[in-house]
């Protein structure tokens, strides 16, 4: 259990969710965590616990749509440790609306979170990932990124869009010593799919639609993002896996 021994890594939204889950498993495979998300009381209860173990962790209020925030977070984390091995970029939000009735604000508010700030992230932990010299960025993007489904339309926009900017920064840092790869997940049960899987004709519809006959958890998407973080994936980079229980393959 030493796969992330002493590196230094961060995950945005990491208060609840996959993003928590990676947290724990990170920590527990020797990494220092940092963990951030707009919610800076859940961000110190995770801490707080990992620490509590005998784990190694920092919490950070950080809401990634304000470069404030972000600009912040790596002038602490330069200060205390001067670089960052592991970039995980999950924060993310959802709108479900039909596109035809998607106000202007829904969409600022999505771009936003999905998209500008996986971008601030990705370039303003430049200097820290080019200071480790082997770098790993993880993002998450999202099945929805290549299939179409009712409401997840402008959704669907973002996460393609990081798969897109996945390989191009894959390109990109490759000289600097920094792989970078994204996940994406398919339905997993999260406080942000809670709401559609409680819908027992939906959540049976998605069911038939899955190979594997369940959801995910944040657990499987974690230990998908420890193979990218860790020397296992090494010779690794441009790539995006698909942790959807099949249901790419099946559609």
């Amino acid at each position: 259990m030493s796969r992330l021994k002493d590196k230094i890594a961060l995950i945005t939204g990491s208060a609840a969710g996959i993003g928590l889950a990676t947290a724990d498993l990170f920590a527990a495979e020797g990494a220092h965590v940092y963990i951030t998300d707009v919610d800076g009381e859940g961000t110190e209860k995770a801490a707080a616990e990992l620490l509590a173990k005998g784990l190694k962790a920092s919490a950070m209020a950080v809401d990634v749509s304000r470069g404030q925030d972000v600009t912040a977070l790596m002038r602490t984390i330069e200060q205390q440790h001067g670089r960052l091995d592991v970039v995980v970029n999950n924060a993310g939000i959802n709108v479900r609306t039909d596109f035809r009735n998607m106000t202007d604000a829904d969409w600022v508010r999505l771009r936003e979170v999905n998209l500008d700030g996986i971008i601030r992230i990705a370039r303003d932990a430049f200097p820290l990932m080019k200071a480790s010299g082997r770098a790993s960025l993880v993002n998450l993007a999202s099945i929805m990124g290549h299939r179409g489904m009712r409401t997840l339309a402008a959704y669907g926009a973002t996460k393609g869009a990081i798969s897109a900017l996945t390989r191009g920064l894959a390109v990109e840092y490759a000289p600097f010593g920094i792989r970078v790869n994204a996940l994406a997940p398919g339905f997993i049960e999260t406080a942000l799919t809670e709401r559609v899987l409680r819908i027992e004709a939906f959540s049976k519809a998605l069911l038939e639609q899955t190979p594997l006959r369940r959801f995910g958890t944040g657990e499987d998407v974690a230990r998908a993002v420890l193979f990218f973080a860790s020397d296992e994936s090494a010779f690794i980079t441009g790539a995006e896996l698909a942790v959807d229980g099949g249901m790419q393959a099946a559609l």
